[in-house]
This record gives structure tokens, C-alpha cells and sequence, in this order.
């Protein structure tokens, strides 16, 4: 029926050489149905528009179809401001601006900015008398922390968490506290803890101060005392399996209502290690039928006869994490504690311990936890990707580690502005963030500090066939386009080079701006042109590319006219090499989704190219040093390296505009 209507109005259109614009304006209202016209393809539409009405003038078209596509530009950008707006009132984050808002929670209640919260808790209102005790201990200064357990290495979402409660405490003209929650002798140890202050001084963090949860044990076990007393807690015999089972159908233990008296005797035996590991713990005593698993009578302290690695074995109990966490922020007098969504369900059971012990209680804000596409941020499963040898440790560039990004040649600066890019938001812990974001934040840092260098990643011999063998010409280049404090480096151009063996082709293609035979062609800084005139092969494989000056001493514009532009190292200053290139970890974009992650692993996540070339004066390199491989991307130096023979990690490739930027 339309292609009918289409058809009559055209045959209409055709006898009248004269055609009006309300005739091309109906003409319109049938084609488009009603509907808006598409802002994408706009170009494509009316094409076809004009494929299928002919006999309108082309500019009488034009107009009438640009001005329905003003209209529909101006609702779409109304609907999007509106959205925004939308978004802006209803969002409750904390972006770019999140230190400005946390400023507005400087000396209030917890009442007063309730809005902040997911929900608000009467039990979590500090009374006047307590806050003005706290505004006497602090002298009104904020204070916030990091509190990691150390129990496995840091990686970028500890990064996020480091730079939010470092960045509150500056701009609040506060301090910060670097805490260890160390409550779990077994699975800690002394090489944690190290790595960790080290990873947060590399990010350029200094803590006001570095304390352990451990150094409160005594406090702490006084203050369980306390509940105990008040018949708030209790020792359960229970096996862990049987309270775990209790605690899912909402059953009450059988040990719940033992006497304050009896719990006290087993409490303080089990302190003075005449008990043995899982035969008793202490429950804290609140409600086994809560809505609220977390509230179902916890468990607040059990035997561990494990040395611990900050107190040796000064304690054979230990409090549980929960238990621990929130008396430490109130005992350092936290103003803000910041942690991660899966931590908000927890907040009841913070607030309760608090409550019932009489303690200040700090304000508890949780915020979205951060998840980047193809790859993994989970510690357990992060842990099997080593204990596996999937990975090589838990510094292997291709995990999102402190480490391994440090090891990639990832910068501090980069990863910094990752998280203010990301920012803090409270839309979920489903979110994924894409790895491109991070991979762009390290090229717009390394963009304008790395220095520039020539290499060959997979090396093709090319031979001048009209120069003789001694022909030399040395060119000095910036080290850095736009950076002259970087100085200069030599290059040589000689009858033998190396070029990049992807950059020839035996078949020419329209798209392709490498070597073919006939081609013209520039080699990188040498100011001339160069024709490909042949190649040689042994056995299926290319082995070397002729090639003849065609013109020397061109001017810029002459040089621009040529597409390819190709990077060489001359064959006299080529050094050897290896050179490590990193894809994405997993072949899927949330691989925590999937029942078995270790299905989606990437099978060319790395690929190792053992006779890569580079400049000689690379081997003056070290460790750590980063440069940018023209047209090829970001690498850094690996530890792997010797003195002799150089390991190089690519941290990012070009992207896709450099890319094609990069052959002009």
C-alpha cells in the first residue's frame, strides 16, 4: 500500500513541473508515518528519499526534510536535558562533585543528612552529649580511612576506595587513616600488609597514621565482656554447620538463653586457650528471626590458635570482622565511613553493636563497588587464576591488581584519574564499567610524557637498491613532538632497515597504506619519498623488500600527500628483543556472570614475540621507564629485563585515531 501511494504521488509529481511545497510536506507525512525523523543516518534517509521521489527539486527535498530534522534534533535534546535533569534529582552519588557535597555533612547529624543514606536508622542518631564529646576529641577535624584486610593484594577497586577516602579527607582539610582489619590470623600475613602501605604510597598517599584492628584486641575483648553482661551476647556451642543452618531457618540456638555468668567463665577459658579451634564462639544475642540475616545472632568472637602476623600469639580468640569494624571507626573517631554496596545490608548489625555499647557512631555511607568488562575483581577467584597458573602472580600485567598494572607500566596519575573519571555513584554493584576508560585515562597521561622511539615489533628487511652499501644519513628528531625538555635522538637511515612486516603486502588493497610493489611510500623523519620496486621470498614467507629513493628534501605539503608512512630502525643500531602484547583476560565482557568463569579465559590474552627490534639506546632503559612505540603504542620496560637483552610489556595500543593518524 505504501510503495502504491508512493508511486501515485510521484506519477502526480511528474506531470507538474511546478511542485509546492505542501505537496512534498504530504509527500513526507506518508513516508514517515507519522514518526520523528531518525537523527542517525540523516544522510542515508534522504538519499533514499530522493532515490524514490525524483521529480522533487533537490533543494525543495532538502528543505523540507531538514526542517522535520531540526524539529526532531530539538526534542531529542529537550528529551535528554529532561532526563538529565531526572537523573541529576533522583541519583543519589557522589561524581566529580562528591567532595563538595560531603562538605555540606561537616558538623551535622546523622539526622540532618539523612538523605545521603539508603535508609535511615533511629538506633544510628548520636546524642548531643556523645557528639560534643567526639567535637572535643577531634577538635572538629574529619577523619576517614582505608581499612583493607590483609589478606590478598590490592587492585583498582581498592584503588577507587583509596582515592574516595584520601580525596574526602584533603578536601575536607581532614586526615586519613591507613587501618588494617586484621581479625583472621589464617589467611593474613606480613607480605599483605607490606604490599599494601606500599601500593597506596605508589598511588601518592601518605596516611596521617597506620594502625591495626589488632591493636584494639584488648578493648575490644573488654567491650564483648560488656554485652555479655548485659545479656547481649552469649557462647553458643553450636558446630559451624548446625549455626549455619540454624541461622538460614531463623531457629534459635539451643545455648541462647545460657546465663550471662556461664558465658563469662567459657568466654574467659577460651582467652586463656583451654579450649579447642570451632568447639565454642561468642553469639551476639539480637534477634534469630530477623528479616535481616545479619542480625541473626552473629558470631562476635571464636578460637584461633593461628599466630598472628601483627601480634604474634599474644591472642588465641579473635573477633569477627563485623565485630571489629565498626568499634574501630568509633575508638579512631571516624567522621566517614565509606565502603562498598555489599556492606549495606551490614549497616543494621554496625549501628546494633554500637548502640548497645554506648559508642559514638560515625556517618555510613556505601557506594557502588567497581567492575570493569573482561576482567575479574573478586579476590577468590582472582586467587584461583594464580593457584591455577592461568596468570603468572599476582603482579601478571593482564590482572587489574595494583601490582600488575604497575607492572604493565600503568602511572599512578592514570589510575587516578580513572577513579575521578568513574566517580562514586550508588547505581549498583551490576554496573560494568568498560576497560576502554581505563585503557584511555593511561594514553592521555603517557601522551604527553612518554618518550618516542622507533621499534619493530615483527622485523622484514628492506634494502635502498640505489644506494650504496656505505650510505648513512643521521637525523636528529624530538624525543617528544610537543615536549622539547626531552631533548632529541639520532636515527640513521642506511641501505638495510628494518620495517614492520605487517606494513608490506605481495597484494595491494585500496585501504592499505603499506608497501606494495609500484607503491610510493615515506619512511618516518627522513623528509623523502621511496618507491616500492620488489621482494624476495624463502618458501612461502617474504624475506626482504626492495626499494629506491624517489625524491629527497620534500617539503611538508609533498609529504602529506602520501598516505603511508612507515616507522624503520636501521639494521646497524637494531638490538634485539622480547616484547609482550596483553588482550583482554576473558573473551566476555562480565565473565563473574558466567557458572564456570575459567570457560571465557582468552587464549591469546598474551602473546610473546621473541626477535622484536629497538633502538640501541633502549638498552640504557630500566625497569619501570615507559615510552611510546611509534605507531605501535604505550610500552614499558618489564623486570624480566637484562642488561643485554630488553622485555618490553605493551601497556595500551594507539588508539583507533592515532592509529590512522599514525600512516599520514
Amino acid at each position: 500500500m505504501r510503495r502504491n501511494r508512493i508511486e501515485e504521488v510521484s506519477n502526480v509529481l511528474k506531470i507538474h513541473s511546478q511542485v509546492c511545497e505542501e505537496e512534498v510536506e504530504r509527500l513526507l507525512d506518508d513516508y514517515f508515518k507519522g514518526h520523528t525523523v531518525p537523527i542517525a543516518n540523516s544522510a542515508q534517509v534522504l538519499k533514499s528519499l530522493r532515490k524514490l521521489y525524483p521529480s522533487v527539486p533537490n533543494d525543495l527535498l532538502f528543505k523540507c526534510y531538514n526542517r522535520r530534522f531540526m524539529e526532531a534534533a530539538a526534542l531529542r535534546k529537550k528529551v535528554e536535558e529532561t532526563a538529565k535533569k531526572e537523573e541529576k534529582q533522583d541519583e543519589e552519588c557522589l561524581d566529580r562533585r562528591w567532595a563538595e557535597k560531603i562538605k555540606t555533612l561537616v558538623g551535622k547529624s546523622t539526622r540532618e543528612v539523612a538523605y545521603f543514606a539508603a535508609r535511615d536508622l533511629e538506633f544510628a542518631i548520636n546524642d548531643e552529649k556523645t557528639l560534643a564529646e567526639v567535637r572535643e576529641r577531634t577538635k572538629g577535624v574529619v577523619y576517614t580511612r582505608f581499612p583493607p584486610e590483609p589478606n590478598g593484594f590490592l587492585h583498582i577497586g581498592h584503588a577507587k576506595a583509596i582515592r574516595f577516602n584520601f580525596m574526602a579527607a584533603k578536601v575536607l582539610g581532614g586526615k586519613c587513616y591507613l587501618r588494617y582489619d586484621d581479625t583472621n590470623p589464617e589467611k593474613e600475613s606480613r607480605e599483605f600488609i607490606n604490599s599494601i602501605q606500599e601500593n597506596v604510597r605508589w598511588l601518592g598517599y601518605e596516611p596521617f597514621k597506620i594502625t591495626h584492628a589488632s591493636e584494639y584486641f584488648g578493648e575490644i575483648y573488654e567491650l564483648a565482656v560488656k554485652l555479655i553482661k548485659a545479656g547481649k551476647a552469649y557462647i553458643c556451642e553450636q558446630s559451624s554447620t548446625e549455626l549455619q543452618e540454624f541461622r538460614k531457618a531463623a531457629r534459635p540456638s539451643p545455648y541462647r538463653e545460657r546465663s550471662p555468668s556461664e558465658s563469662l567463665r567459657i568466654f574467659e577459658e577460651m582467652r586463656m586457650g583451654k579450649h579447642p579451634e570451632g568447639k565454642y564462639c561468642l553469639r551476639l544475642k539480637i534477634d534469630y528471626k530477623h528479616a535481616n540475616p545479619t542480625l541473626r545472632d552473629p558470631v562476635a568472637y571464636r578460637v584461633k590458635y593461628t599466630p598472628h602476623p601483627h601480634t604474634g600469639n599474644k591472642w588465641v580468640v579473635y573477633p569477627t570482622y563485623d565485630f571489629t569494624h565498626c568499634i574501630n571507626d568509633s575508638l579512631e573517631s571516624i567522621t566517614y565511613s565509606l565502603c562498598t554496596l555489599e556492606f549495606e545490608i551490614r549497616r543494621d548489625l554496625y549501628y546494633w553493636i554500637l548502640n548497645a555499647l554506648g559508642l559514638y557512631k560515625p556517618f555510613v555511607w556505601e557506594y557502588s563497588r567497581l567492575n570493569i568488562s573482561h576482567n575479574l575483581l573478586s579476590k577468590r577467584k582472582l586467587t584461583k587464576l594464580v593457584e591455577k597458573g592461568i596468570v603468572k602472580g599476582w603482579d601478571d600485567p593482564r590482572l587489574l591488581t595494583i601490582q600488575g598494572l604497575a607492572r604493565r607500566g600503568y602511572t599512578p596519575e592514570a589510575i587516578n584519574e580513572f577513579c575521578d573519571v568513574i566517580s562514586v555513584t550508588r547505581r549498583g554493584n551490576e554496573t560494568v564499567i568498560g576497560v576502554n576508560v581505563l585503557e584511555q585515562c593511561v594514553r592521555k597521561d603517557l601522551e604527553g610524557k612518554a618518550p618516542r622511539v622507533m621499534a619493530v615489533l615483527q622485523p622484514l628487511r628492506l634494502i635502498l637498491v640505489d644506494v650504496p652499501e656505505d650510505f648513512v644519513v643521521t637525523y636528529d628528531i624530538p624525543r617528544h613532538p610537543k615536549n622539547p625538555s626531552l631533548g632529541v635522538r639520532s636515527i640513521r637511515l642506511t641501505k638495510n632497515v628494518f620495517i614492520e612486516r605487517d606494513d608490506f603486502r605481495e597484494e595491494d588493497h585500496p585501504e592499505f597504506y603499506g608497501l606494495s610493489v609500484g607503491k610510493t611510500f615515506v619512511l618516518k623523519h627522513t623528509k623523502m619519498t621511496f618507491e616500492c620496486v620488489g621482494y624476495t621470498k624463502d618458501g612461502s614467507n617474504v624475506a626482504e623488500v626492495h626499494a629506491r629513493i624517489t625524491k629527497k628534501g620534500c617539503t611538508t605539503d609533498e609529504l602529506k600527500r602520501l598516505k603511508g608512512h612507515i616507522h624503520f630502525i636501521s639494521a646497524s643500531e637494531a638490538i634485539e628483543c622480547e616484547t609482550r602484547l596483553y588482550e583482554h583476560l576473558f573473551t566476555v565482557e562480565n565473565p563473574s556472570e558466567l557458572p564456570d568463569f575459567l570457560t571465557a579465559i582468552n587464549p591469546i590474552s598474551l602473546r610473546n614475540i621473541t626477535s622484536s627490534l629497538i633502538h640501541r639506546d633502549l638498552l640504557n632503559s630500566k625497569p619501570g621507564d615507559r615510552f611510546q612505540f611509534e605507531r605501535l603504542g604505550y610500552f614499558s620496560v618489564d623486570i624480566d629485563s637484562k642488561e643485554d637483552r630488553k622485555v618490553f610489556n605493551r601497556i595500551v595500543p594507539l588508539c583507533e585515531k592515532e592509529r590512522r593518524k599514525a600512516l599520514n
